[in-house]
């Protein structure tokens, strides 16, 4: 960034950029979870992984890795936080404006970075929907 220009982020962006909530540091083996998330936005390069830990369905822990800018980071970040101790259907209803507003709005050019993170969930507990249909069958 250039002397003089402004950051274009919120104070929450920077604040869950700068320290993302429950990233998953290190290797995915060390979290015990139930399922995961994964999806990618080939325009932009961003990819998200998101773990999920399921009890009683609820959300009881959830981890996530990003590899994308800071409003991909910040995004997945403010969704790890709005998902925890929901129900999988609460879950899946957070929307990508809920994300943007919870962060205090994203630049109108990235706020297709929190519909990667919802997009990521969704995927997450779909696959674990689909894994405890199998094992109850």
């Amino acid at each position: 960034m250039n002397e003089g220009q402004d950051w274009i982020y919120s104070d929450a962006v920077k604040d869950h950029f700068m320290n993302p909530r429950n990233f998953l540091f290190g290797d995915e083996s060390q979290f015990d979870f139930d399922a995961v998330g994964i999806v990618g936005n080939p325009i932009c390069g961003d990819q998200m992984k998101m773990y999920i830990k399921v009890k009683d369905d609820k959300i009881e822990d959830v981890r996530w890795k990003t590899y994308g800018c800071a409003s991909a980071i910040a995004s997945t970040s403010a969704l790890s936080e709005l998902a925890k101790g929901k129900t999988l259907d609460e879950a899946t209803q957070i929307s990508a404006k809920d994300i943007d507003d919870y962060l205090g709005n994203l630049p109108k050019h990235k706020f297709h970075c929190s519909v990667l993170g919802h997009q990521a969930l969704a995927d997450a507990v779909k696959n674990y929907r689909a894994q405890n249909k199998t094992k109850s069958n």
